[in-house]
């Protein structure tokens, strides 16, 4: 059913294109599907990913840039060089298969574990941090007057907001009071420069082969704001994935990361970076207990929600070591 009605969208637009194979739905996404397919083409098969909202879902969430904003996001940073799928197309009512887009399937792999761990990616490791902050600064570096109209964050709103979330759980945790006030204490007040901002730059949401980083997945949080969030949330510990001792993804130093970023040509403020790294932890702690909320009030209970809900005490532990790190 999938592959006859992608055969019939692609149809429109890719010329020569003679129907669809090996549609298959991906794991993973919390909010929207993805599909992985192949392009029949005299000239060879083309390798192609669908995102779209899935059937009968209401809107998106008010932190969602919308998918239409991501398309115009991915396809501005491919043409810039920055690693990104490049977009073929943005679905359209005839193409009854809602809202979306299609985009270049990129080969390699994205689950942290991997990554860290495998041979295959030995040789990726020791250069993903400088490289990782390279990338970084191609985004940070996007012309905003060719970006699509996005939310503008500050780090009072960002505060508020996440005050506010953490309120509606009625769930007390003395760390994220904590966590909280320390954030309002300091504050350091708007940025200097406004840029876009990806706001979920992680693993998971990289693809990386032996030679680094292929492709920049998942731009549904993009924001303009400061652009030390990003630094800061790619360090936060939930995503070294117990390479505790290696800041960045599990695989370098935060020097290596400021390193890549400067050498393209911008500008790192570390307290600002370490300003937002706790505010990423804190984020990460009260988006898992709402997932913990989810799995005890929804009438599925998703393991999945169960596991992610309770490593909201392991924020709680990255929380007091950032707030109070030894030897002071």
């Amino acid at each position: 059913m999938m592959e006859q009605a992608l055969g019939r969208c692609v149809a429109s637009w890719c010329a020569g294109a003679t129907g669809v194979i090996n549609a298959a739905r991906l794991s993973g996404g919390a909010s929207q599907e993805t599909w992985s397919f192949d392009i029949v083409h005299p000239g060879g098969n083309i390798g192609a990913i669908l995102r779209r909202a899935p059937p009968g879902y209401g809107a998106a969430p008010a932190r969602a840039a919308g998918l239409d904003a991501e398309a115009i996001l991915m396809q501005r940073a491919y043409d810039a060089g920055v690693p990104s799928p490049r977009v073929l197309h943005v679905l359209q009512p005839q193409d009854e298969l809602g809202t979306g887009f299609i985009m270049g399937r990129v080969e390699g792999e994205t689950i942290p574990r991997k990554i860290l761990r495998d041979a295959e990616f030995a040789s990726a490791r020791p250069i993903l941090a400088r490289q990782i902050g390279k990338v970084l600064a191609g985004i940070h570096g996007l012309d905003p007057a060719q970006l699509p109209e996005l939310r503008r964050m500050t780090a009072a709103r960002e505060i508020d907001e996440f005050e506010r979330d953490y309120r509606s759980l009625d769930w007390p945790r003395p760390v994220f009071e904590l966590a909280l006030r320390w954030l309002r204490d300091h504050d350091p007040g708007p940025s200097g420069e406004v840029t876009l901002v990806h706001g979920d730059f992680r693993h998971g949401n990289l693809i990386i082969g032996p030679d680094g980083v292929r492709a920049v997945l998942d731009w549904e949080l993009a924001h303009f704001g400061d652009p030390m969030e990003d630094l800061g949330w790619v360090c936060v510990n939930s995503w070294r994935f117990g390479e505790i001792d290696k800041p960045v993804g599990g695989f370098g130093t935060r020097e290596e990361l400021f390193a890549g970023y400067e050498e393209a040509g911008r500008r790192v403020d570390p307290d600002r970076v370490k300003f937002w790294e706790v505010m990423g932890t804190l984020r990460w702690g009260i988006m898992c207990c709402g997932m913990m909320q989810r799995f005890r009030l929804s009438p599925e209970h998703s393991i999945e929600r169960a596991m992610i809900g309770r490593r909201s005490s392991e924020t709680e532990i990255d929380l007091l070591r950032l707030l109070s790190p030894r030897g002071t």
